[in-house]
């Protein structure tokens, strides 16, 4: 073998000098010789590590694993001669037709994974005979597709080998999908030094889909002007939807309560826009949140006075709640900045003129905004306004428009 290999090796490094010089057929041809080589010597390679793991040899020359040894022999990364050894193995219990697969170059390396844990799963299912069956279908489709493909076509392997099983496998397997699913979910909130949350967990499939249904028609960005990223819109959306099950009423109580969101802050503070707020649960919040929850009608501020009584928790007439929220939906129909087209179910009510700085609660004083530009409002330069027609427009900074033409929300037609 040695000799063959040496010879190989010489031919192999003659090809270097005469690339250059060659026509564009030749080129390609040549490249299918040498890929079809690579993969030949690939499986002489693997059989190679295969015996020499099979007699100790490692061992004997003092390492604690052929994978180890290797890494030494070879330079590898030792995750590589893990993986080479692995696989040696898999080639070695794989059927004769994957391993002539593989010597004639007709599949590469990773396909042969596939190919062979995919005949495994068939003989388990199915029996010998489907197995060998198996193992010609995927040979075959090897040709035309590559591992990972390959990998996606095998779950239906058995529809082309035994056809009397696959169905019942296919639910047997949907089943253990399904359980396994159901023992691997969960969500771990992780709550950070400076009051935020760190989420990671594992969704099942149904749960997955919900929550994708949910967030996805409000992860696109609402206009031009919307320059968050992907991630920053997931998050605005996930809180959208907590918002709107906070709206909704139908949460369950807590601890006596209603489900809500908490606020307690200086009064005077509040009211000349320098107070703090400090959440139920321990966080404190900076003034413009402050100010921006307190005009949500799904939050329920708790306002006390410089004596710790309760001077305002959620008065009804600072709420945009009830008749006035129905008849804000009617007059603005959805968000009403320009560019949106959030529906009203995902906005709140906003005062143009802020409770604390003696807003009404009235419809001449409020107007319909989206999670994303209530908050762009109250940290950014637009300036909202009623147009002469008691319709809400907005004056942009005069960086964007020098002009501060007021620009109106177009998306949502009046009755």
């Amino acid at each position: 073998m040695i000799d063959a290999l040496e010879q190989a090796d010489a031919a192999v490094a003659a090809c270097f000098d005469t690339a250059a010089w060659a026509s564009e057929p030749d080129l390609v041809a040549a490249l299918d010789a040498a890929h079809r080589l690579e993969q030949r010597l690939a499986a002489v390679k693997l059989s190679l590590v295969r015996e020499l793991d099979g007699r100790g040899t490692a061992t004997a020359q003092g390492a604690s694993s052929t994978a180890v040894w290797l890494r030494d022999r070879l330079r590898l990364g030792v995750g590589v001669a893990r993986r080479l050894v692995e696989l040696a193995a898999t080639l070695d219990a794989a059927p004769p037709g994957v391993r002539e697969a593989l010597a004639g170059g007709v599949v590469d390396v990773e396909q042969v994974r596939v190919i062979a844990e995919t005949v495994e799963t068939v003989h388990a299912s199915a029996g010998a005979e489907a197995a060998d069956k198996a193992v010609g279908v995927l040979v075959d489709w090897a040709t035309q597709f590559d591992a990972a493909l390959l990998r996606k076509l095998g779950t239906r392997i058995l529809d082309h080998v035994a056809p009397d099983v696959a169905d019942a496998a296919a639910e047997a397997a949907l089943r253990a999908q399904e359980s396994r699913a159901a023992r691997d979910r969960h969500i771990t909130i992780s709550e950070q030094t400076d009051g935020r949350l760190r989420l990671a967990g594992i969704l099942d499939t149904e749960a997955a889909a919900a929550l994708r249904a949910a967030i996805d028609p409000l992860t696109t960005p609402t206009g031009p002007d919307d320059t968050r990223t992907p991630g920053q819109r997931r998050h605005d959306a996930l809180v959208d939807v907590c918002r709107l099950a906070l709206r909704s009423g139908e949460l369950p109580e807590n601890g006596g309560d209603l489900a809500q969101v908490v606020v307690t802050t200086d009064y005077d503070g509040l009211t000349r826009q320098l107070g703090t707020g400090a959440l139920d649960i321990g966080p404190h919040l900076t003034p413009e949140a402050v100010r921006r929850l307190a005009c949500d009608a799904s939050i329920l501020p708790a306002v006390l006075g410089g004596t710790g009584q309760p001077l305002d928790v959620g008065r009804q007439r600072r709420l945009i709640s009830g008749p006035l929220r129905r008849a804000l939906v009617l007059r603005d129909r959805g968000c009403a900045f320009p560019g949106c087209d959030r529906p009203p179910r995902w906005c709140d009510g906003h005062h143009i003129r802020h409770w604390a700085d003696g807003g009404t609660t009235c419809l001449a004083n409020a107007v319909l905004l989206c999670g994303h530009h209530h908050r762009h409002l109250h940290h950014g330069d637009w300036v909202v306004q009623l147009g002469g027609d008691g319709h809400p427009e907005f004056v942009p900074p005069a960086w964007l428009d020098p002009e501060q033409v007021p620009r109106r929300n177009q998306y949502h037609p009046r009755r």
